[in-house]
Parts: C-alpha cells; structure tokens; sequence
C-alpha cells in the first residue's frame, strides 16, 4: 500500500514524512525546492504497513527546469499511491497554487486526506476552517515540527487504505516495480562527484525516469532508494548526491546531501564509484577521498568510467592504459572491476548490474579453516615472515573470522613484527584463490 504526500512547495511535507517514517530520511529547509525526486519510506500504524512517498513542491506555469521535474514527479506519485494526503499551510492560507492542486486531486479516483500544518495555537485551529473551500472534505489540523495531530491523520489514512490483501510488489503507470523495503536485499549505491552521471545510470538500469536529470550539478539531494529486479538479480540501488571536496560545500542543502550520500555508502553492500572519462586521466583528488571511505568501511567496489563515448582518438590499449593508471592510483588496493560505460547510449550498463553482484556474492564467501590453512600454510612454509632482531616468526595457524566483512586471523608467536608488505603478500595469495575481487579484505595477527 503507498500513500503520498503532495502539495506546493515549502508547507511541510518532508516534516510530516520524517515522522511519519520515523527518522530523518529526507532534507527538511526552509529553501522552497528542497525535495526534488520522489522519496519512499516504510511506516506502520495500528498494525498496517505502508510505504509513504515524499515529493517535491507542486508547481503551475514555470520555466524552471527543476520545477518541472518535480511536478512530473508528483504525477507519478499520485498514480502509484492508494490514499493522497493534501497538505497546505495555516499561515498562508488558500493560494492559487492549492486551488490547482485541489481541482487535480478532485478528479483522482483516490482517498484525498487533506492536512492543514503548522496548527500550533488555537487560533491556527480556527484559521484552518478556511480550507473546506477547496472542496475535499474536513481537513485535519497538525504541527509536523512537533507532532501535534499526526496521530489522527495516520488513523484516517489507515482507515482509507484498501482492504484488499497486501501486495508485495506494486507497479506503476511506468512499469517500475515499487517494493516494501527487504533488509535482505542486497544494497548497491551509486556514487561519485557531481555531473559524472549517477542517476543517468539509474534511470538507464530501471528502465524510467525515476530521478531527476539535468546538465546541472547537485540536482540530486537525496538519496533515493530503488527496487531493480530483472533479469535474474533482485536488489536495492541508491542514487546519491554528488561528493564534492570539503571547502567547496558551503550551502546547508550541500552539506546534509553529503551527509546522506555518506550514510547510504555506510549502509551498502557494493558501491558503484561513478568516473567521468571525460575528465583528465579519471582520478582526482576527491575520487581518491570517496574511494577511501568506500574502503574504511570495507564496501565492495566497482569503478564505472562513464563518457567513454566522450574520449576522442580511442586506440586498442587506450582503456586498457586509461584502467591500469586508475589502479597505480588506487594501490595497494586495486583489486576492483573497471568498467567503461556510456550511460546515455546505454553501453555495458548492465556490465555494471553484473560485476556489482559478483562482488557481492565475493564479500559473502566463506572460507573453511581447514582448507584455509590447507592452502596458505605451504606457502608461509616457503615464504615465511622476515626475523626481526633475530627472532624467528612463526605462525601456527589461520582462521576466517565471522565477521559480515571478509576478515582471517594469523595466529602467531610474535605478531607485533608482521609488517604490512607480508600482511599484503597473504592478502593477495587468499584473494588469488578465493576470487575476492572488489572486496577490501581485513587480516589480523593475534598472540599465539
């Protein structure tokens, strides 16, 4: 079941979806056109479960490019969704733009809840009699910021929910499947500075136009969570907002969009690092800082190169030059899938779908302590670790730690000498093996 939250810009409706989803899933400011893509999250009430959809501020007659977008968002969210919930500002009053959206909201076959916010005194509560002009029945008083009247809002959106049998999976006028959030399903994120194509590569992989694209950088904010399931593989992909250097964020938006796009890199599985061809040797100093916190966290990795198409003189060892400097760059650890795409012409994009699950089915491996140390201890034997100040290391055994990241346990007489060339000379061999291809691998020496 889905309900979505619409009406003009800067009445609340991101602060109403915050408590309704029960975090601080999306931005909340005061700048009008905050919310641009359609936002979902999962709430439940008196035993319910419903998928809640933020949109952006509905707008009439504009040339703006974002504003646009946005309205055609709002479009799709009131087709997708069971119940509407309407809401407009006490402060303001009816405008013109709330009489638009009332006489759409009158012709949609759909339960219309009209909410009025920012009813915090009683003479507010008054001021909302007003509202029953717009014709869509008895509005519903609340304070998003603190919570007042929600209560009743969910009882009636829950009562207007259809008693039909829930659906797991709810497709829209599209054909974009919308499913309830699974915590099961893998989690891919799309991420990268700015312009290098990000929700290109989205839409491209779902088929639609499921997130805003325009030539301008940062026209994402969010991050937006998709289902994808074709062609065998099933998972969620986050589009994310671009990553720029520190000094260069100086806006409030800014800086909770990267605050976002950290968190879902934090919460994926695999994360797909966007570069532009286009763009030097692909590499820069803020590549270089994503793709460390991509490792901190010890998230698979893959690398797309996009606007391949763009790179003029193409010759047969230019990708292969262009990917090997990309990996010089990312030692010690450049065991990561390249792969040159061209988003726009929809080129070895589903190269990308494929190379992410395998990483992911890589950080999932598990490796039984006996045939570990079957393998790695005929190589330690050969290749034993350099004796410090005259003592000889020694290292008895290994382990696979059960850990939810690829992690082994050395165990040795003296594992304060390892240095870190032997610990990346093992980290190779099990990787060689093993095929942990696009994952960091974590490797400790305990006493023995």
């Amino acid at each position: 079941m889905i309900v979505a939250i619409v009406g003009r810009p800067n009445v609340g409706k991101s602060t109403l979806f915050n408590r309704m989803v029960g975090g601080r899933a999306a931005i909340v400011d005061a700048t009008e056109g905050t919310t641009r893509d359609r936002h979902y999250g999962k709430t439940d009430w008196n035993g319910r479960e419903f998928t809640v959809i933020d949109t952006g501020g509905f707008t009439v007659n504009s040339e703006d490019i974002f504003e646009k977008e946005i309205c055609r968002q709002v479009e799709i969210a009131i087709q997708e969704a069971d119940v509407v919930v309407f809401m407009v500002d006490v402060e303001v009053g009816i405008t013109d733009l709330d009489q638009a959206m009332a006489n759409i909201l009158r012709r949609v076959k759909k339960p219309v809840i009209m909410v009025v916010n920012k009813v915090d005194n009683s003479a507010r509560n008054l001021h909302s009699f007003e509202f029953y002009g717009l014709g869509l029945g008895e509005p519903f008083t609340v304070s998003s910021m603190s919570g007042s009247g929600t209560g009743e809002v969910m009882d009636a959106i829950v009562e207007a929910l259809p008693n039909e049998k829930e659906q797991e999976i709810a497709v829209d006028e599209e054909g974009l499947e919308i499913k309830k959030v699974n915590v099961t399903l893998p989690r891919i994120t799309v991420v990268g500075r700015p312009n290098v194509g990000k929700s290109s590569l989205t839409n491209a992989l779902l088929g639609v136009q499921r997130n805003i694209v325009t030539p301008i950088a940062g026209t994402t904010r969010d991050a937006i969570d998709s289902y994808y399931n074709k062609f065998g593989y099933e998972f969620t992909l986050i589009d994310t907002a671009g990553l720029r250097k520190k000094q260069k964020v100086n806006e409030d938006l800014e800086f909770y969009s990267v605050l976002r796009s950290i968190r879902a890199i934090e919460n994926s599985d695999v994360v797909i690092m966007m570069l532009d061809a286009s763009n030097g040797d692909g590499v820069d100093a803020q590549d270089m800082n994503i793709f460390h916190l991509i490792v901190k966290n010890k998230k698979g990795c893959v690398i797309v190169i996009n606007k391949w198409d763009l790179v003029e003189n193409k010759q047969t060892n230019t990708a292969r030059d262009f990917a090997d400097n990309i990996k010089r760059k990312l030692a010690p650890f450049n065991d990561v899938p390249i792969i040159f795409t061209s988003v726009t012409d929809k080129q070895r994009i589903f190269d990308v779908v494929k190379s992410a699950m395998q990483v992911y089915e890589n950080r999932k491996r598990r490796v039984p302590t006996s045939q570990l140390n079957e393998f790695i201890l005929p190589i330690i034997e050969q290749t034993p670790p350099p004796a410090v100040k005259g003592k000889y290391i020694r290292i008895k055994y290994a382990t696979m730690l059960p850990s939810p990241t690829p992690s082994f346990a050395f165990f040795v007489n003296l594992p304060q000498y390892i240095k870190d060339p032997y610990r990346r000379f093992l980290e190779n061999k099990i990787r060689a093996q093993w095929d942990y291809t696009g994952c960091p691998l974590q490797i400790f020496f305990r006493q023995k």
